[in-house]
């Protein structure tokens, strides 16, 4: 059987915008023109992607995600978009896209309705994967609501991710799978990677510090069992969720930066643990509306180099030490990024002191190495010997990352 890895893409955590934790399911566009879910906010957001150096900072997807489709599907069984706010259908806004060197992502559902109450995908699988690849689609983030049974979900899972294949189109698979296996059974990652392209573990990103801090303390709980498995073609989502008329919505994990609720340390922390985690980089802010240095942070090509290293392993937690983080991630050619966390929300600065000979089971400053500072600044450190101590002063909420 074709399996993800068949569809040649994800080879690098994929990256993008989405509307989701900005804009929500905003529907009605006679209210709020320019903030609803709707072909002139995509349009709009593709045009600033390609003329402000987003998509060359490797931020390629455009992504929509629930609330797009009409209530029904057509007189042939086919999904639809609303036609008062996607007059000219998604096809139409993926020629719009794709000419401005982007590529259009789409959401649908493992089950009868997605999370919203819109058409889902159940028992229409083989005909969506067909629908999304005649107009042009590039990636899926299928979700796992109103599927029915762990059973349903996984054939599901299994059915789209084939029907995909089947297209000939190379389309980014993005699932929920292993959330909505984790309350019952623990998720078989090896499989999952098979048909999945990324695929989601935790609850939802808020714009929130309390959010963010806990999808970092679950992965690093969680870390032996789904670091491991991270690689070209297939990404741990740290994730989201948010919560609408009593459903659960289930998207990519989002940057959030660029928006209200982080301060710029809390910032500095999210993109900086992304890139160590190897997640997919999906802002969700308005990039019409974005402050210099929020655009410095999301651009900076040296922290999105260590996100989309070709080594492909994700980092992990190697101390804990009160209310420091000590993280590091592997990367080509005997490198190494090095996190430095601080937890703690009072007081000021802090410094944390750690031997370079810790790093990399002793093999990454051996015999010595240069280190270099990317966030919060740039700097280089200079060369430093296998038997060195570093000194770190870190902010409360922030992080310091390396390269090593």
């Amino acid at each position: 059987a074709a399996a993800a890895l068949d569809n040649g893409v994800a080879r690098t955590p994929p990256m993008g915008w989405l509307h989701w934790e900005r804009f929500l399911c905003a529907t009605d566009c006679s209210a709020q023109p320019r903030r609803c879910v709707s072909e002139q906010l995509f349009t709009e957001m593709a045009d600033v992607m390609a003329a402000e150096g987003w998509r060359d900072a490797g931020y390629q997807y455009l992504c929509i995600d629930d609330c797009w489709a009409a209530p029904t599907r057509d007189e042939r069984g086919r999904l639809r978009a609303d036609p008062r706010r996607f007059p000219g259908g998604i096809r139409r806004l993926a020629d719009y896209v794709h000419a401005r060197g982007l590529k259009l992502g789409i959401y649908s559902d493992v089950g009868n309705q997605t999370c919203a109450g819109f058409p889902g995908s159940y028992g229409h699988y083989e005909l969506d994967a067909q629908t999304f690849a005649s107009w042009g689609v590039d990636l899926l983030k299928f979700d796992g609501c109103n599927s029915g049974s762990l059973e349903l979900l996984a054939e599901g899972y299994r059915r789209m991710s084939l029907a995909l294949n089947k297209t000939g189109r190379p389309i980014v698979y993005s699932c929920e799978w292993p959330f909505y296996l984790r309350p019952m059974q623990q998720p078989n990652y090896t499989e999952i990677k098979q048909y999945c392209n990324h695929w989601r573990n935790f609850f939802d990103v808020y714009d929130s510090w309390n959010s963010i801090k806990s999808i970092l303390e679950w992965t690093a709980l969680h870390q032996d069992s789904i670091v491991k498995i991270a690689g070209p073609g297939g990404w741990n989502d740290p994730d989201m969720a948010s919560s609408i008329t009593g459903h659960l919505l289930n998207f990519p994990s989002q940057l959030v930066i660029g928006n209200f609720g982080l301060s710029w340390d809390q910032a500095v922390t999210q993109m900086a643990m992304w890139a160590i985690m190897a997640a997919p980089l999906f802002m969700s802010n308005d990039l019409r509306r974005i402050s210099p240095e929020a655009k410095w942070l999301l651009q900076n090509k040296e922290v999105i180099a260590i996100n989309q290293d070709p080594l492909g392993k994700q980092g992990y937690r190697i101390t804990k030490d009160k209310n420091f983080e000590l993280w590091e991630r592997p990367l080509s050619g005997g490198a190494y990024a090095v996190a430095v966390l601080y937890q703690q929300e009072i007081g000021g600065p802090q410094n944390f002191s750690f031997s370079l000979a810790f790093l990399g089971n002793g093999l990454a400053c051996n015999p010595a190495c240069s280190v270099r500072q990317l966030l919060p600044s740039s700097r280089d450190w200079g060369v430093h010997s296998w038997v060195s101590s570093l000194s770190v002063e870190v902010n409360p909420t922030g992080t310091v990352l390396l390269r090593v």
